[in-house]
């Protein structure tokens, strides 16, 4: 089983970085022989392996997505970010509705937070969209390896033990009760360290509206690890976030024309349906496993965005 999950992740990732490279090589200013459809269909072939990755290593698709597709693939980075903010958003609209019924994301966490991120997600896509792309591939490569070494030392914890809430936390009510389905009992839970949320949140927001990341990597560490919420309200609040968070930032990229739909509809249906065949994969896969190869993936990635806004590989 072991072999077969590993064969099945490695022809992914060869496929993908295949894909990658022979579009990079053909998509050159004087190549117009080539049909205009070519490209939103290599796109979205692309698209659809990560998708399939996104699930495996537990990752957003955005994560993935923009470093990878602007790294590797002629687009201008301004086009690319846009349609990684609608990439996450896509998810986390599909998904909202569902864990706030199921009660596992919680408003009254999730909306001061909220507020703060959205903001500043707008400062960040204005910042984004006036920088030279040198010193946005820049920023971004060093991001990435950022993402690189949160993922390889955070530890999730999935009952944190609080034992005091912060004034601003009782101030603001932010506290509940969710049924833990695999245990049958309800969890009660309340969060600190509240006021240092928000400061990073600002960071967080700023991020994800500059490089069109999504803030999941970040969402989930500072709500569990810092304000110490349950994993799965974690998880779930930080889903919710997302729709509000990207939504703002979206805005600021398609008012000033930076949304390409030939970029963006092969790339949310391509990371969709990835999306879909990954969790049936997940079913047999090592998730271990797959998720250090899509750290690797993440460090080439961010080592080729760093590089390429030096200037030191073109």
């Amino acid at each position: 089983m072991k072999i077969r999950t590993l064969g099945v992740v490695f022809l992914l990732l060869f496929s993908l970085l295949f894909i990658n490279c022979a579009y990079a090589e053909s998509a050159t200013p004087a190549d117009s022989s080539i049909p205009w459809w070519v490209w939103p269909l290599i796109l979205f072939v692309a698209t659809f392996i990560l998708g399939v990755l996104a699930v495996l290593g537990g990752v957003g698709g955005g994560v993935l997505f923009v470093p990878i597709v602007g790294g590797f693939f002629p687009f201008n980075m301004d086009f690319v970010r846009s349609a990684g903010l609608f990439v996450a958003l896509s998810g986390a609209l599909a998904a909202g509705p569902g864990l706030l019924k199921r009660g596992f994301a919680d408003l009254r966490l999730a909306m001061p937070l909220a507020l703060i991120a959205s903001a500043s997600s707008i400062i960040g896509a204005m910042i984004g969209l006036a920088l030279p792309s040198n010193i946005v591939n820049t920023a971004l490569g060093i991001t990435i390896l950022m993402i690189v070494v949160i993922m390889l030392l955070a530890k999730k914890s999935e009952y944190p033990e609080v034992k005091k809430a912060d004034a601003l936390s009782q101030a603001l009510r932010i506290s509940g009760i969710y049924h833990e389905i695999s245990t049958g009992k309800e969890i009660e839970w309340k969060v600190h360290r509240t006021p240092q949320a928000l400061f990073l949140f600002v960071a967080i927001g700023i991020m994800a509206g500059m490089f069109g990341l999504g803030a999941g990597w970040a969402n989930v560490p500072v709500l569990n690890l810092l304000m110490g919420a349950p994993l799965k309200v974690s998880v779930a609040t930080s889903k919710f976030l997302l729709s509000i968070t990207d939504t703002s930032a979206a805005w600021i990229y398609l008012n000033n024309g930076a949304v390409l739909p030939m970029i963006v509809v092969p790339s949310i249906i391509g990371i969709m349906l990835g999306s879909v065949v990954g969790v049936r994969i997940l079913a047999v896969a090592k998730p271990k496993i797959v998720r250090y190869i899509v750290i690797g993936m993440l460090l080439f990635a961010g080592l080729r965005a760093l590089l390429k806004g030096l200037g030191i590989w073109k």
